[in-house]
């Protein structure tokens, strides 16, 4: 579907302009998401932000995630 992350961010950029949404902040999942999020701030004229989260694997299976822990103040953990 695209060449790359970066096109793929590119084009959703693009899109999301037609939008023209107030004031946006693009947040980025390390580490796969960090060049998506890039392209989208760039083709925004964003600022770009990191979200820093660990995944929490099923006992048994732990590719499968069952929760994260999300860095912040305080730190807070999604199911």
């Amino acid at each position: 579907m695209f060449r790359n992350r970066e096109e793929a961010g590119e084009k959703l950029g693009i899109e999301l302009g037609k939008l023209q949404l107030h004031q946006p902040v693009v947040l980025a999942l390390p580490r796969g998401g960090v060049p998506v999020a890039v392209e989208v701030a760039k083709a925004l004229g964003a600022p770009l932000d990191l979200l820093i989260v660990r995944k929490v694997g099923a006992p048994g299976n732990p590719e499968l995630a069952v929760a994260a822990i999300v860095d912040g103040d305080p730190p807070d953990v999604v199911l």
